[in-house]
């Protein structure tokens, strides 16, 4: 794929929607890395019930450091490997309160430290909560980058790497949530919704004409 399919694209995805953001409810950093944290292999929809129960009750590191995990799990135990999430959390808190003054760290190497946050947890909310250029690849995304020949990798580092490098830079802070949002609701894995996408006639995806309307 071009440069200038590459800035149609990101141009009509951003036309689309002007100031994309993540589906899941938070108002401040730590309450967003908890949200992201709590969605590993669950869902937005089922964060946002569990965090609008938890949230009005503790959402600082010292106030749910004073739930527990008991307490903590009460909260989150409809959502999935929530026994190990809790742990990690309490972990994380902990964390947060001694290194960090209980404020979430701005930085990569701070937040990768953190009990629970992996590389793409700490893009998410690098980009998401502190606005800096960063691609969380997650399945929606690195399917869309594949599938589309946006930037196609073997791996979700590669995918990441090779978006830095390709996204024109005017697009680059939201184009971690057009594409989620893209592959969530368009690009979907099983029956991509070709004939309703708004970028198919630029998609390099061979298998495109099966999925037409």
């Amino acid at each position: 794929m071009n440069k200038q399919k590459r800035i149609e694209i990101f141009t009509r995805l951003r036309d689309a929607n002007p100031e994309p953001t993540t589906e899941l409810n938070y108002s401040t950093p730590f309450e967003l890395l908890v949200a992201v944290i709590l969605s590993a292999q669950a869902t937005d929809v089922g964060v946002n019930k569990a965090t609008a129960k938890l949230f009005p009750v503790a959402n600082t590191p010292e106030a749910i450091l004073a739930l527990g995990v008991d307490g903590l799990k009460e909260y989150i135990k409809t959502i999935g490997l929530y026994n190990s999430k809790a742990e990690n959390i309490i972990k994380a808190c902990r964390m947060l309160v001694a290194k960090h003054g209980g404020e979430v760290p701005d930085n990569r190497e701070d937040l990768e430290a953190l009990p629970g946050v992996g590389r793409k947890t700490a893009n998410v909310v690098l980009n998401t909560a502190f606005r800096q250029p960063a691609m969380a690849v997650d399945t929606h995304i690195f399917r869309v980058s594949n599938r589309t020949g946006i930037a196609p990798g073997k791996n979700v580092l590669e995918v990441e790497k090779r978006l830095m490098r390709l996204v024109p830079k005017e697009f680059l802070m939201d184009a971690h949530h057009w594409l989620i949002l893209h592959g969530r609701y368009t690009c979907t894995a099983r029956k991509p919704k070709c004939g309703a996408c708004i970028i198919e006639d630029l998609c390099e995806f061979p298998q495109k004409r099966d999925y037409m309307d």
